[in-house]
């Protein structure tokens, strides 16, 4: 019976941006598993046969299944397969004689029926072999086992070398993994030639040594034909009810809040062909934090048959936030600029001043047209896992060389010494002919530092975030039944309010430098690490004045990596030549050190961006008021307690004063109203105190406060 899949199965989206159906890019990362599956082959025999003792009469297995596995290994490393034979069983012992013999142990039995014409005269490979082993099942201890107690390694026919033992039927087998590829690869249209290709580059093997050949992926496909057609139509009538109900939920949920946004398209047959939205907090996020956002479209669902987009971004703490998604029908660039058009105008109009995207040719074209004035810069991971793909099998060995030269060419600063070492690697490496490698040189002013050094990329670039996306997409692709279910883990990783605020946390000086004191009450805990971090640093190296004013910074011992720092003091402006402050908006160590030399205790204000500070918040305006309030009570008050502390520590007697007093000054707030005017939470965690000061209230608290510090110094 026809089943459907019970979860909507998200899958890296395989695509290769030259654009010709015959090449297949894998990601290096969901390779490995399927790779390790399907390599059944000679290493891994090799490698748990090397200390394999030689088969003997009185060896002992803990089950029968253990010495087939035994034996078959044994078999595979000296060029021949295994078959269970004959065996003997009882109602008390079960199975308790096993014969296990050489595939070629016996002779055919011919099975031609009289009378029959035209029938095909296949040759047997059963030549009456006597290799064998026999077991006993034998009980010790009530335990059982099992015991070889007959074993004879003489053939009567030649065995087979390593590339060939492989082609048995009894070693080719299509595990799991594959069988999935080879259905979806069979669904496009793939030939079975090409399908076997396909899984060859994925599997990153030569020709012809993958674990089964051409006529084992026919059959299989044939098994599962009838299968696959079943379940098709019921996929089919699933996705355009799935498709419906999304669009019921988005309709739904904009009669709830007129600030949700969505759009669709439909095809030739009135079907719903692409659908996208985003949600109020996003698009109020989008406005604090939009400056930088990732399109990412590296997922497709293979339930539904349609590509995932979605539009992140950065937080001022780091965190990872959603902006709105996208459901497209196919890959073209046409898909892609209605995407884009479509979440421009979610956004009410406002462009990105960077996107980072995939290597990929369709949305780059998209860009190109929907977005002009945008910086666009492909994310370097995804290039790698493609260049890895391109070059695994030319390079073969080589490849470990050309990824640490490849290294070493991106982060060049300059773009005449990128260009010369290009030519100089493709020269090297033979490549200079490659398609794949020639695309990525045309697209090099997206992609390598010394075109991009000047983008504003918010931290979006480095490792830490790249986890923290990869645990994001994963996390909200996890799991999900239908698209309804996605459309509604989309609005919960979307809804900011219920997340947590700033994280409070106590921020450790390391130098005790003015410029990183000023720095502690401006930027939130994860720039201020950032920005610590380039402090530190900045103590390692040396200055030196030129004539013209600037500076050249030097470090300690890597005397051969110099920037020059051009400082101008009337308009407190600061630029360093490696544009660290223009990719990240931190300051670099360079310019760090400079203003340290020049005695300046606190960084001019333009070097604290708004994206970076505290009071750049994801709430509301009355939230951001309130915070500031809050923290001139919370400054003003723990003043006042400090002072109080000290007063009353002088003597037991100031102590029971203080003590009777503040009693009373406590029942006395609790009595007061809490139902009018703005609240606030003046404890130092993030968890608000259940019990709330009325504003309006607030100068009677100070007057009691006063009152009683006048009182203690009377008292003294």
């Amino acid at each position: 019976m026809a089943t459907t899949p019970s979860n909507n199965i998200w899958v890296r989206r395989q695509q290769c941006p030259c654009g010709d159906w015959k090449c297949y890019i894998s990601y290096e990362g969901d390779a490995d598993e399927a790779s390790k599956a399907s390599q059944l082959g000679k290493g891994e025999a090799s490698s748990s046969s090397e200390t394999m003792v030689f088969p003997h009469v009185g060896q002992v297995f803990k089950s029968d299944d253990d010495a087939y596995e035994y034996y078959s290994n044994f078999a595979r490393k000296n060029g021949f397969s295994i078959r269970k034979e004959r065996s003997k069983e009882s109602r008390q012992l079960g199975v308790y004689k096993r014969e296990l013999v050489c595939y070629c142990a016996g002779y055919a039995v011919s099975r031609k029926k009289a009378g029959a014409e035209h029938q095909r005269d296949r040759k047997s490979i059963r030549c009456g072999c006597d290799a064998k082993m026999f077991l006993t099942k034998e009980f010790v201890s009530g335990v059982p086992q099992w015991l070889v107690t007959l074993f004879s390694n003489v053939h009567n026919h030649e065995l087979l070398e390593d590339d060939q033992v492989r082609l048995l039927p009894a070693y080719r087998k299509i595990h799991e993994a594959d069988q999935e590829r080879i259905l979806l690869l069979s669904k496009a249209g793939f030939p079975v030639h090409r399908i076997v290709k396909v899984l060859e580059l994925e599997n990153g093997v030569s020709p012809g040594k993958l674990p089964f050949i051409e006529k084992d992926v026919r059959n299989f496909i044939h098994s599962r034909k009838k299968t696959v057609q079943e379940n098709n139509a019921l996929l089919s009538e699933k996705r355009e009810n799935d498709i419906l109900e999304l669009l019921e939920a988005c309709k739904t949920m904009k009669k709830e809040d007129e600030d949700f946004f969505y759009d669709y398209t439909k095809d030739e047959d009135d079907k719903v062909e692409n659908i996208a939205w985003s949600c109020a907090d996003s698009v109020r996020a989008y406005t604090v934090f939009g400056d930088v956002v990732t399109f990412d479209t590296t997922y497709r669902s293979i339930t539904y048959g349609v590509l995932l987009g979605v539009w992140i971004g950065i937080d001022n703490q780091g965190n990872t936030i959603l902006f709105g998604c996208v459901l497209l029908q196919d890959e073209t660039s046409r898909s892609f600029a209605w995407a884009l058009q479509t979440f421009i105008r979610f956004m009410k109009g406002r462009c990105p001043q960077t996107i980072l995207t995939d290597l990929d040719s369709g949305v780059r074209s998209a860009i190109t047209s929907e977005l002009p004035n945008t910086k666009h810069v492909i994310c370097i991971a995804h290039i790698l896992s493609k260049v890895s793909s391109w070059i695994s099998l030319p390079l073969g060995s080589r490849c470990a060389e050309f990824k640490s030269e490849f290294d070493t060419l991106y982060r060049l600063e300059s773009i005449e010494d990128f260009e010369r070492q290009w030519n100089q690697l493709v020269n090297q490496f033979g490549l200079s002919s490659d398609k794949h490698i020639a695309l990525l040189f045309s697209y090099r002013a997206s992609w390598a530092l010394s075109y991009t050094r000047g983008y504003f990329l918010a931290r979006m670039m480095t490792t830490g975030y790249s986890k923290s996306l990869d645990a994001f997409l994963k996390g909200l692709l996890s799991g999900q039944t239908c698209l309804r279910s996605f459309f509604e883990q989309v609005g919960i990783a979307a809804n900011f309010r219920n997340q947590a605020g700033e994280k409070m946390q106590h921020m450790h000086i390391k130098t005790c430098m003015p410029i990183e004191e000023h720095a502690t009450s401006i930027l939130t805990p994860y720039a201020f690490n950032a920005l610590q971090h380039e402090i530190v640093l900045s103590m390692q190296y040396a200055t030196f004045e030129m004539a013209n004013g600037s500076y050249l910074v030097r470090h300690h011992k890597k005397m051969e990596v110099e920037r020059v720092v051009v400082w101008i003091p009337e308009d407190e402006q600061i630029h360093c030549s490696c544009k660290e402050f223009e990719f990240s908006g931190i300051l670099c160590r360079h310019a760090l050190r400079v203003l340290t030399v020049k005695n300046h205790f606190q960084l001019p204000e333009k070097y604290f961006p708004v994206r970076w500070r505290r009071e750049s918040s994801l709430g509301s305006e009355d939230d951001r008021h309130i915070q500031s309030i809050n923290g001139e009570w919370s400054q003003a008050y723990h003043s006042l307690t400090a002072t109080l502390f000290t007063e009353s520590s002088v003597t037991k007697e100031r102590f029971d004063y203080v003590h009777r007093e503040l009693t009373g000054i406590l029942n006395h707030v609790r009595n007061m109203s809490s139902n009018n005017g703005v609240t606030l939470s003046l404890a130092p965690t993030p968890v608000v105190d259940a019990r709330v000061m009325d504003v309006e209230n607030g100068s009677e608290c100070d007057s009691i406060v006063n009152s009683l510090q006048s009182k203690i110094e009377e008292h003294a």
